[in-house]
């Protein structure tokens, strides 16, 4: 038998997991993300508890494939990183550090887009090798898969999804810098932006007005029946929806998977983001699939064990 590792950088945890090479999560764990020092001690840590884990296992360095590494950050193919938002890294290679320190083959992919590829590889893109993934929750991330690989880019960039612009009038900026992008909408603390000015600008009943406002607030009155949250939840689709199309005519998916905190709503989402989609959408890209993501916070320790088996 042979095994991988997968790995999930946050920026509070390392989710860790040893797959075997059929798949199968052997085990799984997590240990803390030290950033202060700007990130010098987190691969370190990484790296002793990856061999104190083979060596718990009995299972010898020979007989590891390899470890695939999701970073939160655009990363190159070749492995180098030239900053971090939340790990106080700066100008680092983690590919090739993590391979002198573990004497193992190491590969490394954004964040996102590693976990869209645990997706594709056992979750809500199964059997499908053309994929956008969105993921929304504080932020708005994505990945997209194109052949069954991970769309990369020039500059470790690609699938940033939640900077596609999608309000050019825009007047508050958005946390990259830029006005308009689809993150201001789209995402847990935008639906709720969106919510707030909703609720200022009309006096339209709703239990809304009851108590707090957030993502989570506003699908639970869409699905109680509230007027005012279901205008909230077809503008937040209107603008997801017009993106995704838009992003469509480019990638021509087969399947388009909806993941991160907001997707807990469940299947009530699913036509919030699909009718504005098909409104848009080019004639050959009418027929894509909407799903909600299956693997959870698994998805990124799947995704970078498969960029090893791969």
């Amino acid at each position: 038998m042979k095994y991988c590792f997968g790995i999930d950088i946050g920026g509070t945890t390392v989710k860790l997991g040893l797959f075997q090479e059929d798949g199968k999560i052997r085990d799984k764990w997590e240990i803390k993300t030290r950033i202060e020092e700007k990130g010098r001690n987190i691969l370190p840590d990484i790296a002793k508890s990856l061999m104190n884990r083979l060596e718990k296992e009995g299972i010898s360095k020979e007989e590891v494939t390899g470890i695939g590494i999701g970073v939160p950050a655009p990363i190159t193919e070749e492995g180098f990183v030239k900053s971090t938002a939340n790990l106080g890294w700066e100008e680092k290679n983690v590919k090739s550090e993590m391979e002198e320190l573990t004497g193992i083959r190491t590969a490394t992919g954004n964040d996102a887009n590693v976990a869209a590829l645990g997706e594709m590889w056992l979750g809500g893109g199964r059997g499908c090798k053309n994929m956008i993934m969105v993921t929304l929750g504080t932020g708005v991330g994505g990945g997209i898969l194109i052949g069954g690989r991970i769309l990369t880019g020039a500059h470790g960039a690609g699938g940033e999804i939640g900077h596609l612009c999608v309000n050019y009038g825009e007047t508050e900026k958005c946390g990259c810098g830029n006005y308009g992008c689809l993150e201001q909408y789209a995402s847990a603390t935008g639906i709720t932006r969106l919510a707030k000015k909703r609720l200022e600008s009309t006096e339209q009943d709703s239990t809304l007005r009851k108590g707090p406002v957030n993502a989570k607030t506003v699908f639970d009155a869409v699905k109680a029946g509230d007027r005012l949250a279901d205008e909230i939840a077809v503008e937040f689709g209107r603008y997801l929806g017009y993106a995704l199309a838009n992003l469509a005519a480019a990638i021509d998916p087969s399947v388009i998977v909806i993941g991160g905190g907001v997707s807990k709503a469940g299947k009530v989402l699913i036509p919030y983001v699909e009718t504005p989609y098909k409104e848009r959408a080019f004639f050959a890209n009418q027929d894509v699939t909407f799903a909600l993501a299956e693997l959870g916070n698994d998805a990124g320790i799947c995704g970078a064990a498969k960029m090893v088996l791969d």
